[in-house]
């Protein structure tokens, strides 16, 4: 099984998720100016003081003093950090070093042992190839490098400057190290410069892909992972999160969607949802929650006893056990059984539909919140507009959303933004909590968390069917 260690840099151990293969060697290829040795030896002064990991720092250009007063300005004491056998610092020619590293219990060894070290960085692998004119003989010295650091278990970064020249020099590097880091600087609203982090390849590891910003602080670098946002602490702090039945989705959302939340389903009409509302629900019917699902055109009773027979639930049992009620705007024929269960409002005018969700059924789901039981609703809010028109869906909606919330009821709302226009949905996705959205280009569909609690984004992932339950799975 592979071990992972924190890199000590902030945000770039969440893009790794858990830290660097332990053992691994990785180039840290950047233009002049990036940040690669702060990154470096940070990534050495944060093991020896934080984890008890000592290091080596090999450069080929600068004299020892120079780094010692350049990371002074970070508060790092590297000179202290000698004397105490957590650190060396060392400056020595790539011929010397290749030599070194060779020769058994040569110099290279003797300071490995002596500081017990686990993390090196050599800075930087440039002038091992200035020398070579045979890229036979710069294949060799890499692959010598790699493997006597691989000898000692160690976990590496190798510094590559990257100029005009040398991105064409040296690809084959990427091919034998294990991981490959970029650091950039680019153009950003036209005066001004970001710096970006994308990992290239990491093995045996999961990454977040992308490009991700950071910052060069006081205190080192800080990485701010890509599609971030400000968690909603009040929501996240002491909720209980709902499993939505797919594991990669309740990943996404940090465990499942937050009890008392209002979630929103953006589709589009070429995009099979009827698996991911069908989970969800079944989900919380399974955890023992009441249920109300405001009927869409698109399914009626009939298509949701089948579809839930594949999720091993019995919907008319849930009727006879007055567990689940549907909000009817259609006037379909109600299948045998469902009688008690179906609360057709299609006759209903917007007053009297609103009086009857308001001193109907809202009185009878808070009366029995009392006796400790839990609802879930589920509503198709196109259904309301199409029914009742923009106005009434927007001052309903917030309404409702707010007494459900207060009273820790769950709500899942299914619509498409782009049939309800760019104001009701703009208004629609300020008052949710989350915002799921899910599309259909080409040949294959996506998914995308576009807005949560906890502050997460996620790039489009692929839908795929499969042949157990839940029968999708996001890649």
């Amino acid at each position: 099984m592979q071990n992972f260690i924190s890199s000590g840099i902030e945000g770039l151990d969440t893009i790794l998720h858990g830290g660097l293969p332990e053992g691994s060697s990785v180039l840290l290829d950047g233009a002049p100016g990036t940040g690669k040795t702060i990154l470096g030896m940070q990534f050495l002064y944060e093991g020896a003081t934080k984890y008890n990991e000592n290091g080596i720092y090999i450069t080929v250009e600068e004299f020892p003093d120079q780094i010692y007063k350049d990371m002074e300005s970070f508060g790092w004491d590297l000179k202290r950090l000698e004397k105490e056998d957590k650190l060396r610092v060392i400056c020595m020619s790539p011929e010397t070093l290749i030599e070194q590293m060779r020769r058994p219990n040569g110099l290279f060894e003797q300071m490995v042992k002596e500081v017990n070290c686990k993390r090196v960085v050599i800075d930087s692998l440039n002038l091992f190839h200035y020398a070579l004119e045979d890229p036979s003989d710069k294949r060799k010295v890499i692959y010598t490098l790699r493997n006597i650091l691989r000898k000692f278990s160690l976990t590496t970064l190798l510094i590559n400057e990257q100029t005009s020249l040398s991105k064409n020099e040296i690809p084959f590097v990427s091919y034998i190290v294990d991981g490959v880091i970029r650091l950039s600087l680019q153009s950003h609203q036209e005066i001004y410069r970001k710096r970006t982090l994308e990992i290239l390849k990491m093995r045996g590891c999961k990454i977040s892909e992308g490009e991700h910003i950071y910052r060069i602080r006081h205190s080192g670098i800080h990485l701010i992972p890509a599609l971030s946002m400000i968690e909603d602490i009040s929501i996240t702090t002491d909720s209980q999160m709902l499993s939505t039945g797919v594991t990669q989705l309740d990943g996404l959302l940090g465990g499942g969607i937050p009890k008392g939340s209002t979630f929103i389903l953006d589709t589009n009409s070429k995009a099979n949802y009827k698996y991911l509302t069908a989970s969800i629900i079944v989900n919380r019917i399974l955890a023992g929650e009441n249920c109300v699902i405001l009927m869409s055109s698109l399914t009626n009773l009939t298509d949701l006893e089948h579809l839930y027979k594949l999720f091993n639930v019995d919907l008319k049992e849930l009727v006879r056990q007055k567990r689940i009620y549907f909000i009817e705007h259609y006037n379909r024929p109600i299948p045998p059984g469902y009688e008690s269960s179906v609360i057709k409002v299609d006759s209903m005018e917007n007053d009297d539909f609103n009086d009857y969700i308001r001193n109907s059924l809202a009185p009878v789901i808070f009366e029995s919140l009392k006796t400790g039981q839990e609802w879930f609703v589920y509503c198709d809010i196109n259904t309301l507009k199409s029914q009742r028109g923009s106005e009434f869906l927007n001052g309903f909606f917030v309404e409702e959303v707010s007494h459900a919330n207060n009273a820790n009821v769950t709500i899942l709302a299914l619509c498409n933004f782009k049939e309800l226009g760019q104001q009701t949905s703009s208004f629609l996705e300020r008052t949710s909590t989350g915002v799921i959205q899910t599309w259909v280009d080409g040949n294959y569909q996506y998914l995308q968390l576009k807005k949560s609690p906890i502050g997460n984004m996620s790039y489009p992932l692929i839908v795929e069917n499969i042949e157990k339950k839940p029968f999708i799975r996001l890649l």
